[in-house]
């Protein structure tokens, strides 16, 4: 039978390509080239290099840089009309209602304590924890008039056991030069006549007169003179 043209014969010749060679090498050149193994410090070596390699002209984010997500702050402009528009709202809350002033935090706030007293005490008086038990209103009378008036009030409270009231002088505002009842009133409570009975005194709140009232903290019994003659200076 007449062999045809359209037969695949891949293996012929190959006994050609042998002749001559040896097998062993022959072998080793159509096998894969063997996987050699490193020693471990030499792995890690490479593996190191690698890394510093892969990285090179590589540069750290500034700390500016990594914020970039944070908003910026508003304008200087946009803030301060913010404070002034709260400003105007604060004020118009204290024109209207009084709302936010506070009569410690302006000159005519006045404040005094009697012997070895800690100042903390006006503070409290000034904020009204102690409770108010009787008041006298100076308003129209002259010094003379009302010096009698504020110790016959003085003399009754202590005389019935009361220990805080109000004493009500005005804020002197029509007096030509200084409030002359409201600067009398704090004479009277420092000096010795009537010191040795006081704890603590300080301008009323607001609701109770303000800077035009004063109140007084009283003791049970006064001080001694021995006492007054050790406090120290």
């Amino acid at each position: 039978m007449a062999s045809s043209s359209f037969t695949h014969k891949p293996f012929q010749g190959i006994k050609g390509w042998f002749k001559g060679r040896n097998l062993p090498s022959v072998l080793e050149e159509l096998s894969p080239p063997a996987r050699r193994t490193l020693p471990e410090n030499l792995k890690r070596e490479g593996e190191e290099q690698l890394f510093l390699d892969a990285v090179a002209g590589v540069k750290p984010l500034e700390k500016e840089e990594g914020n970039r997500c944070i908003p910026e702050a508003a304008p200087v402009a946009a803030r301060q009309a913010n404070e002034d528009e709260e400003s105007l709202e604060r004020l118009a809350r204290l024109v209207k209602s009084g709302t936010g002033f506070v009569v410690a935090d302006t000159p005519e706030y006045m404040e005094g304590t009697g012997y070895r007293i800690h100042p903390v005490v006006t503070d409290r008086l000034h904020r009204g924890d102690f409770s108010i038990q009787a008041h006298v209103d100076l308003h129209g009378l002259n010094v003379d008039d009302a010096r009698e008036v504020f110790d016959a009030f003085l003399k009754e409270a202590i005389a019935t056991g009361k220990r805080t009231v109000l004493v009500i002088h005005g804020r002197g505002l029509s007096s030509p030069s200084e409030p002359v009842l409201k600067n009398k009133v704090k004479e009277w409570l420092s000096g010795c006549s009537w010191r040795k009975w006081i704890i603590a005194y300080s301008s009323a709140r607001i609701c109770d007169g303000g800077a035009g009232a004063t109140y007084i903290l009283l003791r049970q019994r006064p001080i001694t003179k021995r006492f007054r003659r050790e406090e120290p200076k």
